[in-house]
């Protein structure tokens, strides 16, 4: 109150520490476990909206994968060979 802010509410609280573990990375279950909600569901309804960019960020992580995938050696199961296939059938 000395500092002109605004009250802080133990719900508050619970929404800056989700909303710190979506960005940090944790998993919606963490998340979940933390607060103690019944449901991953809560969760993910409740505080996926908070961080947008959470959802351009994975997809983004998503796509480096697959591109990763592609430029690297494709080996066989049964004899470890490196095995080039046309660009065509890696699609």
């Amino acid at each position: 109150m000395e500092a002109g802010l605004p009250p802080v509410r133990l719900h508050d609280l619970r929404h800056g520490a989700a909303t710190i573990l979506l960005r940090a990375g944790h998993d919606l279950k963490v998340v979940q476990e933390t607060l103690g909600l019944s449901s991953i569901t809560i969760a993910s309804d409740t505080y996926t909206s908070v961080l947008p960019d959470l959802a351009r960020q994975s997809a983004e992580d998503a796509a480096a994968v697959i591109l990763n995938a592609r430029t690297q050696p494709d080996r066989t199961a049964a004899t470890g060979r490196v095995v080039h296939l046309p660009e065509a059938s890696r699609r």
